[in-house]
């Protein structure tokens, strides 16, 4: 895939946020705010596309002062510009305490749950607290012997600090007790997250573009993750942060590199060719 000199037959963008929109501090910069408004003012449809919570984002959504799609929790959920829920498809339940089960006796993992309008966690953490500062979304402690099962969007574990590898056997063993009932990907190098099979930011992105009679190939999309691939594959264009893990990079060769979220690499790439 190459860049297309002629962005006409865009106007969708998606864009995933931490790592991507979002600065290394996990705020959106004045510049990207701008631009996000100045890419509205033109007609565009703009979509966040990401891993967080849908709570979390519409906070977000809320500083920028646009209506945007949100898809979330790596696409189990899709709202529209008006929050109403347009898409839903939570992990099946009878699996939501068996994969609890299988990493809940390791100390050193933080284990997370999107559930309706909650965030849950199995211990406390004021590091997780300051990541969601732009939003003021903070999590409930739950416990994890008796887990509830019911509307879980995404169940997710974190390494405090921030070992990619140390996740990685535990990656292989969800795909391998659960991978025929689960989508399980890494949203960053150090959160491995597990979804319902049919659930990608790819799938949910077709739900918005066929809901406004576009298709995707009518949309350019923005990551940087391994949750953003299917995503990337599937958009008319894919842009892959120059920031990416590795993997992404291996995933998607022919997907050109912009630069990065320091750089507020997606706001100027829309400025130069969308706006």
């Amino acid at each position: 895939m190459t860049i297309a000199d002629n962005h006409s037959q865009f106007n969708i963008v998606a864009s995933d946020l931490d790592g991507t929109l979002l600065a290394p501090n996990h705020k959106l910069s004045d510049f990207t705010k701008q631009t996000l408004k100045e890419l509205h003012e033109k007609g565009l449809t703009f979509v966040f596309a990401t891993g967080r919570h849908h709570v979390d984002v519409a906070g977000i959504r809320e500083q920028v002062g646009i209506p945007a799609y949100m898809v979330t929790s790596n696409g189990a959920r899709v709202h529209d510009q008006n929050d109403q829920l347009m898409y839903s498809k939570n992990v099946p339940e009878h699996l939501i305490q068996p994969v609890i089960d299988l990493v809940k006796q390791d100390p050193d993992i933080m284990i997370h749950m999107y559930r309706n309008d909650e965030w849950l966690l199995n211990k406390e953490d004021e590091i997780l607290k300051n990541f969601h500062d732009e939003s003021g979304f903070s999590y409930t402690v739950f416990d994890v012997d008796n887990a509830p099962v019911d509307g879980i969007a995404k169940i997710f574990v974190t390494h405090p600090d921030h070992d990619h590898d140390y996740l990685v056997p535990y990656e292989d063993k969800l795909n391998e007790l659960f991978g025929e009932e689960t989508n399980v990907a890494f949203s960053t190098p150090w959160c491995l997250e597990v979804m319902a099979a049919e659930v990608s930011k790819g799938e949910a992105l077709d739900v918005v573009a066929k809901s406004i009679n576009q298709s995707l190939n009518n949309c350019i999309a923005f990551g940087d993750g391994m949750n953003d691939v299917e995503m990337l594959s599937m958009a008319g264009l894919g842009l892959v942060m120059g920031t990416s893990h590795h993997k992404v990079m291996d995933a998607l060769p022919e997907n050109p590199v912009i630069g990065s979220n320091a750089d507020d690499a997606v706001a100027h790439y829309l400025k130069e060719h969308l706006i």
